[in-house]
């Protein structure tokens, strides 16, 4: 019910937004933009045209573009960017988190980047540049370096005022990391210890081991370390063991959501990001995908074509093509998505490859019996023939033996060869499934009831 509430209120808040930009009504779109949180004006914006989308900027405070452009997905904020001069972006990214500065300069070209980064105080530039030497997509491309670090001698008394004379603590900061004069991690010390436990006892009594990170970890598995142990923030050290800084929840859920989003849009063989892309580069990207299923389709009507004669002498099986074709294709992607989750979640290894296998095509010969008995015994009670009711019934079984096992083999193969299968996947499944079932059931039907 939340959630519904909250989409019904987005809905209007840009319905609201859009009727006052078009009465060019500025203070009520001001208005409008000011009482929303920096990541509900980047929802906002994204959801509009391009020509909109400079309207809306023009109407937000500049200590809040900053937030509102980390928000942003990489090709709309690149949008913006294009347009800004380097002293707006040092202006805009002087109060944000180095590692949501990082993420913005990732998106400028080298030029205007490098222009920004020399613009900037050395302190903040050290800061930024050991982010930077790191791959966007590992740990160290994630994590912010803004750190309280404290010894394992110390009091907890001593960390307190310590604590007091910093006079703040990094945003979302659940533990202090533990190091010892080299700067080597230790573990952590949780801030609820510091409040309950006696002041004279050291940090080394309370502290705890939690789980770190090496900064060249794919953010892949780091957002997978925070699901199986519900981490709120994580360490991440360098090869010799030195801390380098954390990664935070709020940066892993970006994580998780970009990788969701990335998922549906490859089941549709969809790459954009943007829903208000330009058109011809829309058009471009689709256009590939679908030409690729174009070329299946004629693969698929080439089968049938073999079979022009079958298909004239006994009409029914015109008829009951799509059954056999569609019931093992839909299979087929059961067992396909199955797979590509246990592949994305890295539940899939070398040795359960063979159980797998085994248990989908099981599933397959069962579903296929069960379900080849339900429609042979429908086609001999419609066309009063129990041949074609025979054929069509032992065409479905093949079929869903040979989508399970191509939806469980296609995307380890593919994966094998660096492919992505959640887009490849589908096209090559559908093809599969089409051609073996038309080429069961017409060869058979060609066989057995045409003579």
């Amino acid at each position: 019910m939340g959630d519904t509430t909250q989409k019904k209120s987005e809905l209007s808040t840009i319905g609201l937004l859009y009727k006052a930009l078009k009465k060019s009504d500025i203070k009520s779109a001001r208005d409008i933009v000011d009482a929303l949180h920096p990541s509900e004006i980047a929802d906002v914006i994204e959801s509009m045209p391009s020509r909109d989308r400079d309207s809306v900027w023009q109407l937000i405070d500049i200590e809040f573009e900053g937030d509102v452009l980390s928000h942003l997905h990489d090709t709309v904020r690149v949008e913006l960017l294009e347009q800004m001069h380097p002293n707006e972006l040092v202006d805009v990214t002087r109060n944000l988190d180095a590692d949501d500065v990082v993420d913005i300069l990732q998106d400028l070209p080298d030029d205007v980047a490098d222009t920004v980064l020399h613009s900037m105080d050395e302190q903040n530039l050290k800061r930024l540049s050991s982010i930077l030497s790191y791959p966007e997509d590992t740990a160290g491309g994630l994590m912010n370096i803004d750190v309280v670090s404290v010894r394992a001698e110390v009091s907890l008394d001593a960390v307190a005022r310590y604590l007091r004379l910093l006079g703040t603590i990094p945003a979302k900061t659940d533990n202090l990391m533990v190091v010892d004069r080299e700067n080597h991690y230790l573990g952590v010390l949780p801030l609820t210890e510091l409040l309950v436990r006696e002041p004279e006892s050291t940090v080394g009594a309370w502290m705890e081991e939690e789980a770190y990170l090496s900064a060249d970890t794919p953010k892949s598995d780091v957002a997978k370390l925070f699901e199986q142990r519900d981490l709120v923030s994580a360490a991440v050290i360098d090869d010799e063991g030195h801390l380098l800084g954390r990664i935070t929840i709020d940066d892993v859920v970006d994580v998780i959501q970009e990788a969701a989003e990335q998922a549906v849009r490859s089941m549709a063989g969809l790459s954009e990001d943007d829903m208000f892309s330009p058109v011809f580069i829309t058009t471009k990207r689709r256009a590939i995908w679908l030409g690729i299923n174009l070329l299946t389709a004629f693969l698929a009507s080439w089968v049938i074509g073999r079979f022009e004669e079958t298909i004239h002498e006994l009409v029914a099986l015109a008829i009951l093509m799509p059954v056999v074709a569609g019931m093992g294709g839909i299979a087929g992607s059961q067992t396909l998505t199955i797979t590509i989750r246990g592949i994305a979640i890295g539940q899939i290894v070398k040795t359960n490859i063979k159980p797998l296998l085994i248990k989908e095509l099981t599933v397959g010969i069962l579903n296929g019996i069960l379900w080849s008995c339900v429609v042979a015994t429908i086609v001999i009670f419609w066309f009063d023939d129990s041949l074609l009711g025979l054929v069509i019934g032992v065409s479905m079984i093949i079929n869903f033996i040979i989508a399970a096992l191509a939806g469980a083999s296609i995307p380890l193969v593919l994966k094998h060869f660096g492919i992505d299968p959640a887009i490849a996947g589908v096209v090559i499944l559908t093809t599969v499934t089409d051609v073996v079932g038309f080429i069961t059931f017409l060869g058979l039907a060609t066989i057995f009831l045409v003579t």
